[in-house]
């Protein structure tokens, strides 16, 4: 079955051009021009991607993306912005993006990261690959990739896409130690180097919500002078 895509962008031309070229990869690509009634489209249709402009009337693509992010089925978001700061790509980041570009940008850029998100998702729903699928446990920690959920204690964690990506990247390779920079490319992907501070944030974030006592934390560690790591001790995982 071909992938369904949304595509929420104002710039109709723009928009039209995407959706052709999607098109021509066998994609099936819906069209929204405002915010409001992309948020409704998302809302009451399954995609597999959202292209998503940060720029929109209605409803800018801050609160769309953070909508997304608070429902409890996962889709990639792709976002889009005429705008070059370092703090719009930042915003982008934090909120939950999957990955980012910029306009200007070239229709093969675009392309090649459609790819590259559908080729990680792919990854983890690859029913060959156990491993990717088992629920981890450490101490009172729990942690479900399928539905994407942490619990502390029996406790659900209220945790933000990336903020979830960071903790189950960890608790796979307890005890390895990771640079800011790694976490970047590993966990946001290529294009966001001179980002570690948002890494910071994120593993901040992530220890307020799971650890009891964030200034001095149980689960993810600070190695001075490198980066993190998650605690080594007995992670038990249970295939499916």
């Amino acid at each position: 079955m071909a992938k369904k895509i949304l595509i929420i962008e104002d710039n109709r031309d723009l928009a039209r051009l995407l959706k052709s070229h999607l098109q021509d990869l066998a994609f099936q690509v819906d069209l929204v021009f405002d915010g409001i009634s992309g948020m409704v489209r998302a809302d009451s249709d399954h995609y597999d991607l959202v292209i998503l402009d940060l720029m929109l009337p209605g409803l800018d693509g801050v609160e769309i993306c953070q909508r997304l992010r608070r429902k409890s089925s996962y889709v990639p978001i792709l976002m889009l912005t005429a705008k070059s700061s370092e703090m719009d790509r930042v915003v982008g980041l934090e909120v939950g993006a999957d990955d980012y570009v910029t306009k200007p940008f070239s229709i093969r850029e675009l392309l090649a990261r459609v790819k590259a998100i559908f080729r990680r998702v792919d990854e983890l729903k690859d029913g060959a690959k156990e491993d990717f699928q088992a629920v981890i446990r450490t101490g009172v920690l729990v942690i479900d990739p399928i539905k994407r959920s942490a619990h502390i204690a029996g406790r659900l964690m209220d945790l933000t896409a990336k903020e979830f990506d960071l903790l189950l990247h960890f608790a796979r390779n307890p005890g390895k130690v990771y640079t800011r920079s790694q976490l970047l490319d590993i966990v946001w992907g290529y294009g966001y180097e001179g980002y570690e501070h948002t890494v910071n944030s994120h593993i901040n974030r992530l220890r307020a919500k799971i650890e009891k006592d964030p200034a001095h934390p149980v689960y993810v560690l600070t190695v001075w002078g490198v980066g993190y790591k998650f605690i080594e001790t007995e992670i038990l995982k249970e295939h499916r």
